[in-house]
């Protein structure tokens, strides 16, 4: 199981690297964002095996950017933080530099209007 150990680089852009430079690590917080916050619904959205879901929310935890409510047992709701709140700027630009770079002229990109909560 994948573990999160936090970065102890000088350099805040390796530290940040260190926990959202896992693919999966943006995917749900993006799906979180857009109001997602059951351990089914993540796996439903993502198509993410049931092993990397329970490794990234736990990393996702220990990193204070998702609380689990309630904290044991099932059917339990994964809340972003305020840590985590603090990146909606961060994933607005991620959206708006993917629509403009990554997208033939023919495509059109899904529109990103999560953080607004």
């Amino acid at each position: 199981m994948k573990t999160y150990r936090p970065s102890r680089a000088p350099c805040p852009i390796g530290r940040s690297a260190r926990l959202l430079g896992d693919r999966w690590v943006l995917l749900i917080l993006r799906e979180a964002f857009l109001g997602v916050d059951r351990f089914e619904q993540f796996i439903e959205r993502l198509q993410i095996n049931r092993a990397a879901l329970t490794s990234r929310l736990a990393i996702l935890q220990e990193a204070g950017l998702m609380e689990r409510d309630p904290p044991e047992g099932r059917r339990a709701r994964y809340i972003l933080t305020e840590r985590a709140h603090a990146l909606t700027p961060l994933y607005r630009e991620m959206a708006k530099w993917g629509s403009e770079h990554l997208f033939d002229e023919a495509e059109a990109p899904a529109n990103w209007r999560g953080g607004d909560a």
